[in-house]
């Protein structure tokens, strides 16, 4: 029974085995159990993909573009039928709730429906006539073997970021996920076979640094997608960029939700609920402070404590719970050490709620802090956890500043009635993503996932033609006939 847990790298069309001796137990994060060993691959089984996937590529890259979007197509219709499925195993091996688990699939089957456009988002253009007689045109071609460095949060979503468009625009991919959750990424390579994609096009490889770091300086790949914490993303892109790479390197977050006055408390405090405390914290869009303008302040605070002491915190699979646990025990005594931090440093605590007391799960309970100051540290640094913070200001120019002080710009929102305010905060806010009266302003797929300043390193971001200029090089051909 040991020997079948233990998973399979995805190689050349074939489910192989890892070269390597090292394994990890993958537990069930509601009740600890073990659902699965993986892999610990090394830099051969890194190279064994990447050549699978140099071979795959010169035939890839001749298949019409509207041919490969219609094996995309075919994906997205694998992608529905086993929605439920996937949704079960993101559930099984990442601890969110069935509902978070079913949106985040279906976000994910959004991407591959941006990538089937690709007859379109992939065309060039042409001027006649630049001289006498002289046309130039410019094109985009693949730029070859593409790798994506996933993380835990969001299994299935976020490898379909990546893969399908790569794919579809020409190139050949390996994806290495998260050691944390690998069942979901072994799942959609097998749809991806299913879908008609050849062989070596898209290869997996589980396992942890050691095939990161092959795959950041490897010769044979030209590109790296990441999704991860800060300082991984700043390794990453410092590495493979070093390696002669083009890299987008999504990182943390430190995401604001600045209150007015004139803010509807009854929208208002649900959509800061969901954002704080929905997939139990562990989203790079969760808005994990509010910055609330006086005198909203109270109101605020009183309502919002009412919601947290409500929540239910339990196992994702219970129709009752809305805080699923963290990922890992060592994330949860983590989670908890930052709460003992804001504590510490003066925060007052307005609500705490409940979770189950038990050592077979990872369960934090969801806590409100009021009277934070933005010197603090659980007011600047990223806590990945159900963790809500409420920094008070007098106008809404000292909360833009506030916000603005954070060295992450991933995401930001604004709730009020105010035409003007939602312009000034537009206007002035350094992030990325943006929302008015929204509290998780995650950007439909065919936009760019635009984070900022310490919550990027790279040029052109993930998701939208953003991505589309990322996986594609352009060729500038001007021409004169005799």
């Amino acid at each position: 029974m040991a020997e079948a847990l233990t998973l399979q790298n995805f190689v050349a069309g074939d489910w192989v085995r890892s070269s390597a001796t090292d394994v990890l137990d993958v537990p069930d994060p509601s009740s600890g159990s073990l659902l699965a060993r993986v892999p610990l691959s090394n830099s051969a089984d890194v190279d064994a993909a990447v050549r699978a996937a140099q071979k795959a590529f010169p035939a890839w890259r001749e298949t019409p573009v509207p041919d490969r979007a219609r094996r995309i197509l075919k994906l997205r219709s694998l992608l529905e039928d086993n929605l439920d499925e996937l949704a079960r195993t993101v559930v099984q091996e990442n601890g969110k709730t069935l509902e978070e688990a079913q949106g985040s699939v279906r976000r994910g089957i959004e991407a591959t429906e941006f990538a089937a456009s690709a007859p379109t988002t992939m065309q060039g253009f042409i001027l006649e006539d630049v001289a006498r007689g002289i046309d130039t045109e410019l094109v985009r071609q693949p730029v070859g073997v593409v790798a994506g460095i996933t993380p835990f949060n969001f299994p299935v979503m976020i490898p379909l970021w990546m893969a399908p468009l790569a794919m579809v625009c020409g190139n050949s991919f390996i994806l290495k996920p998260s050691e944390r959750v690998p069942l979901s990424a072994a799942r959609l390579a097998r749809l991806i076979g299913e879908a008609g994609i050849p062989a070596g096009v898209f290869n997996l490889v589980h396992g942890g640094r050691e095939a990161v770091d092959a795959l950041l300086v490897h010769p044979g790949i030209s590109a790296i997608s990441f999704v991860g914490s800060a300082p991984t993303a700043r390794h990453i892109y410092t590495t493979a960029a070093a390696s002669g790479k083009r890299v987008q390197a999504l990182a943390g977050a430190k995401n604001h939700m600045i209150v007015m006055p004139d803010a509807d408390l009854s929208k208002t405090v649900p959509a800061i609920i969901s954002s704080a405390f929905g997939q139990a914290g562990e989203r790079c869009l969760a808005g994990s402070v509010i910055v609330a303008v006086e005198p909203v302040g109270d109101p605020l605070v009183a309502a919002l404590a009412v919601e947290v002491k409500k929540l239910k915190v339990g196992a994702g699979w219970a129709p009752e719970t809305a805080v699923g646990p963290v990922i890992r025990s060592e994330h949860r005594e983590r989670v908890l050490e930052w709460i003992r931090t804001g504590e510490r440093e003066g925060a007052k605590v307005a609500a705490k709620g409940t979770a189950p007391d038990r050592a077979d799960g990872y369960y934090v309970p969801p806590v409100l802090f009021d009277q934070v100051r933005p010197e603090m540290t659980i007011a600047q640094e990223e806590i990945f956890g159900p963790v809500l913070s409420v920094i008070r200001t007098a106008s809404l120019a000292e909360a833009i500043e506030v916000a603005n002080r954070s060295r992450f710009g991933n995401a930001a929102a604004i709730f009020t009635r105010d035409g003007k305010a939602a312009r000034e905060f537009r206007y002035r806010i350094e992030a990325g993503m943006l929302g008015v009266n929204i509290g998780v302003p995650a950007p439909a797929a065919y936009f760019p996932f635009a984070g900022w300043k310490g919550s990027f390193f790279g040029d052109l971001h993930a998701s939208g033609r953003d991505a589309v200029e990322f996986y594609t090089r352009k060729k500038v051909v001007t021409t004169r006939w005799f």
